[in-house]
């Protein structure tokens, strides 16, 4: 049962500067390959940003020129989900390297023009995407997305037993505008609202 409730998970897509116009299309194909987009960030990075970015690359040849071609122009900050994202983006883009050669299906065989202007990026793990999507999406809670299954059954325990007993009394009580009625009353019968306790205040001093 814990598996199938968290084995939807999330990835950080980037759609690289030379590619934004293409962001389309591209989404097009990412929606149509089963994944949600669950956030969407047009942006221009600077080149110290784009170094803290790709800090993990520090030291390498091909790091200044990334880090320059990253900054170059917009790219467009994607969190995607679904069962197992990060391996099923990273088999739908292809290696970051000798794409054409390797897997000429891939999205960066189709859409990248060398090594460097690869078109997209995709985290490696788990913890480079909970890294990458909080870099890009500052305000994200990088928590794992629940199935259907496990939303149904969420539902069941904790939100329905409540409704019902609001709807009961919703029907005994028949106000004159049920949907605020019935706000108010899910309110104040909240089982997950903070219980605050009668407490001595005390003065700040000044």
């Amino acid at each position: 049962q814990q598996l199938v409730l968290y084995s939807r998970t999330r990835t950080l897509a980037l759609i690289k500067p030379d590619v934004v116009h293409l962001a389309e299309e591209i989404e097009d194909v990412i929606l149509r390959s089963g994944f949600t987009i669950l956030q969407r960030r047009k942006l221009q990075l600077s080149p110290e940003q784009c170094s803290d970015f790709y800090a993990e690359h520090y030291g390498k040849l091909s790091f200044p020129s990334l880090t320059v071609f990253m900054s170059s122009g917009p790219i467009i900050a994607l969190a995607l989900a679904r069962e197992n994202a990060i391996a099923h983006w990273k088999a739908l883009i292809g290696p970051a390297q000798r794409a054409r050669a390797s897997e000429p299906e891939g999205l960066r065989a189709k859409y990248g023009t060398s090594d460097l202007r690869n078109a997209l990026h995709g985290s490696e793990s788990m913890t480079a995407a909970q890294k990458e999507i909080k870099f890009m999406f500052p305000d994200s809670l990088c928590e794992p997305v629940p199935m259907a299954e496990a939303a149904g059954d969420y539902l069941s325990k904790h939100v329905n037993p409540t409704l019902i007993i609001g709807l009961t009394e919703l029907c005994k009580q028949k106000p004159l505008d049920p949907c605020i009625w019935l706000s108010h009353w899910l309110m104040r019968n909240n089982p997950n609202q903070p219980k605050i306790e009668d407490a001595a205040i005390v003065q700040e001093a000044e």
